[in-house]
């Protein structure tokens, strides 16, 4: 059982939207949150309740900032662009199976997306969010995206970002970030 004191940082992707639920890559464009996604984010209010945070950060998009607010959060909430999506550039809008009929194999972790950012550009990100997140202690709370997050719990534990694509990550989940000893560690993920 995880408890508070083996937290540092608690990652929450935002609830369902209309693209999220056919496969579109959502970066910019700001899609909010189908009535389900709503559904799926009023219950994190309540798994979320009995932490104090020292810091709570969002991304800029309607649906992370809604998802925070359903969870409870919204008030004490910061916006950072750090948290925003993967920029797919190009491929915004667009789902993995058509970018492939032109770019066979193609993934957002190996390839980056055309116009938009690299692995290398998103880790940098990560790496200032972690870095911003350990200097407030205490318990911090994170509401962004899928690929984003997935890149920043690879980065959590000093692997690149690459191996984000090996992190499937769920809408309204919490995933849980500390310690063992003095070793970074995912402590819970996709819950």
């Amino acid at each position: 059982m995880v408890t508070a004191s083996d937290v540092a940082v608690v990652l929450v992707r935002h609830g369902e939207t209309e693209w999220s639920r056919s496969g579109r890559h959502t970066s910019y464009t700001d899609v909010p949150l189908t009535p389900h996604g709503c559904d799926e984010a009023r219950p994190l209010a309540a798994r979320l309740a009995e932490t104090h945070f020292s810091l709570v950060l969002t991304s800029p998009r309607r649906r992370a900032r809604d998802t925070c607010e359903l969870a409870g959060l919204g008030p004490q909430a910061e916006v950072t662009d750090d948290l925003a999506e993967w920029d797919y550039g190009r491929y915004e809008g667009r789902t993995s199976e058509d970018i492939r009929r032109e770019v066979p194999g193609w993934t957002i972790f190996g390839d980056g997306a055309p116009g938009g950012e690299t692995a290398e550009d998103v880790a940098a990100r990560a790496d200032r969010v972690i870095a911003r997140a350990q200097a407030a202690g205490g318990v911090v709370a994170l509401f962004s995206h899928g690929h984003f997050l997935r890149v920043l719990g690879a980065r959590w534990v000093d692997l690149p970002a690459a191996a984000g694509a090996y992190l499937g990550l769920d809408t309204a989940t919490l995933s849980f970030l500390g310690y063992e000893r003095e070793q970074r560690v995912l402590r819970v993920w996709n819950s």
